[in-house]
């Protein structure tokens, strides 16, 4: 029993580490998920249900939802700042040929 706890809080470092190291969001927030199941089997396994649950709900569940959310939203603004982009790109290069033409 104290092996497979020391073995689930060196995987703990690991995601957290992980976490940290991890450059893309995506991947960061499904090593978070993870985190949060094996923090919810150490609480099973320190016979503490209520916080295991409560953790599992929490940590796996609804936080991981939302940052999913979120990563969706920032691509979405991303893709309309590109395009915003071109379009004020486009703009200033009608303007520019105007200009040229008129010289």
């Amino acid at each position: 029993m104290q092996g497979l706890i020391a073995v689930l809080l060196a995987l703990l470092v690991v995601a957290a580490l992980a976490v940290s190291a991890s450059r893309k969001l995506l991947p960061a927030v499904i090593i978070f998920m993870s985190y949060s199941l094996v923090m919810s089997m150490v609480w099973m396994l320190l016979k503490a249900p209520d916080l295991a649950i409560t953790e599992a709900a929490v940590g796996a569940g609804i936080t991981s939802v939302l940052l999913f959310i979120a990563l969706k939203r920032i691509r979405e603004l991303e893709r309309n700042l590109l395009e915003s982009e071109e379009e004020v790109r486009q703009y200033f290069a009608a303007k520019e040929k105007e200009e040229q033409d008129r010289a």
